[in-house]
C-alpha cells in the first residue's frame, strides 16, 4: 500500500495538484509528421509555429479531429495513454500544452481568452480547419471560450468537469482546495476520485508513469493559470458571460462526488448552454472520465458521429 502512495504521491503533486515545481520541459520535440503514431506514448512532441508562438503537441491516429484541453497545472502527459489511445481508435486526437507548460509559449495575458486565442492559432497552424474539442476543468473553460469567440473552428464541445464563466457558478470548495493543496498524497487522490475507487486512482498513476519524461507546469505558470480561473469564475472574462449564445452541439459531464466541481454547477452549465446534453457519473469525482472510461468513451463517441 506504501508503495501504491507513494508512485501516486509523485505523479498527482507533479501533476494535478501541481505541489512540487518541475522544469516544466519535455525530453524532445520534431518537425510535424506526415503519418500520426498509433498510441500516444510513440508519438513524439511536436512543436507547431503558431501566431501566439510555439506550441508543443503530439498527434495519434486518423480520421475527424479531436482536440482534447487538459486542465491546471498539467501538461499533455496528464491524459492517461489508454485513454488518448481509444479515443485514437476512430479519430485523429491532438493533446498539447496550455499556455507556458513544457515548450509552449507563454499566453498574452493570465486569462481563460489568452489561452483559447493560443488554442485556436494551433488549430489554425496543424490545418485542423473545424474540430471536436474535448475540455477537462480548466480545459473545459479554455473549450467555451474557444468556442464563443471561434465557432467557425469547433464542430462539437465535450465539457468535463467544468464551469460556466456567468459569475454565478458556486466556488471551489474550500476544504477540496485546500487538499487539492496538500503534500498528503492521500489527500490529493481523494479530491480526484471517490474514497472507494482506490483502483481507478491507481490505474490512473500507472498510466502516466509511462511517459518517459513526466512534467508539470511552473510555479509561476500556475499562479498565471490560477488567477484566469479566479477571473473566469467571477464572470470577468468576457466569453464566460456569453456561452447563452452558442450553437455547437455540446455535451457536458462529470461525477456526482466532484469535490471541486459541485453538480449545481454542472447543471447551471447545461442550462446556460442552448441545447446541451448533461450526464452525471454515479460514485465518480474530478476525474470520473478516467475512472468511467469504459461508458464515457462511449458516449462520447456516440456525440461526436
Amino acid at each position: 500500500m506504501k508503495r501504491v502512495l507513494a508512485a501516486s504521491g509523485l505523479a498527482m503533486i507533479l501533476a494535478a495538484c501541481g505541489t512540487t515545481s518541475s522544469s516544466g520541459t519535455p525530453s524532445s520535440s520534431a518537425t510535424p509528421a506526415t503519418q500520426a503514431p498509433v498510441n500516444v506514448l510513440a508519438a513524439p512532441t511536436r512543436i507547431a509555429h503558431t501566431a501566439a508562438g510555439p506550441v508543443g503537441y503530439r498527434e495519434v491516429g486518423a480520421g475527424s479531429p479531436l482536440l482534447l484541453i487538459t486542465g491546471f497545472s498539467a501538461s499533455m502527459d496528464d491524459w492517461p495513454p489508454s485513454f488518448v489511445d481509444t479515443l485514437a481508435d476512430h479519430h485523429k486526437v491532438i493533446v498539447f500544452d496550455n499556455a507556458g507548460v513544457g515548450q509552449t509559449a507563454p499566453a498574452a495575458s493570465s486569462s481563460i481568452t489568452a489561452m483559447a486565442d493560443q488554442t485556436s492559432d494551433l488549430i489554425s497552424a496543424l490545418h485542423l480547419h473545424r474540430s471536436a474539442v474535448l475540455g477537462w476543468s480548466m480545459g473545459g473553460m479554455i473549450a467555451q471560450a474557444l468556442a464563443v469567440d471561434h465557432p467557425a473552428q469547433v464542430s462539437r464541445l465535450v465539457l468535463a468537469a467544468t464551469q460556466a464563466g456567468t459569475g454565478k457558478a458556486l466556488p471551489v470548495p474550500a476544504q477540496a482546495a485546500a487538499q487539492l493543496a496538500s503534500p498528503n498524497p492521500a489527500s490529493v487522490l481523494a479530491v480526484l476520485f471517490p474514497s472507494d475507487q482506490a483502483s481507478a486512482a491507481s490505474a490512473y498513476v500507472t498510466g502516466i508513469l509511462q511517459y518517459p519524461s513526466f512534467y508539470a507546469a511552473t510555479a509561476a505558470t500556475k499562479a498565471s493559470q490560477s488567477l484566469a480561473i479566479q477571473q473566469w469564475l467571477a464572470g470577468q472574462d468576457p466569453p464566460g458571460r456569453q456561452i447563452g449564445k452558442l450553437r455547437v452541439p455540446t455535451l457536458i459531464a462529470d461525477g456526482t462526488l466532484d469535490q471541486l466541481d459541485p453538480t449545481a454547477n454542472d447543471r447551471l452549465l447545461a442550462a446556460s448552454v442552448p441545447g446541451a446534453r448533461l450526464i452525471l457519473y454515479p460514485d465518480a469525482g474530478h476525474a470520473f472520465l478516467f475512472q468511467d472510461a469504459s461508458s464515457f468513451i462511449p458516449a462520447v463517441e456516440r456525440f461526436l458521429g
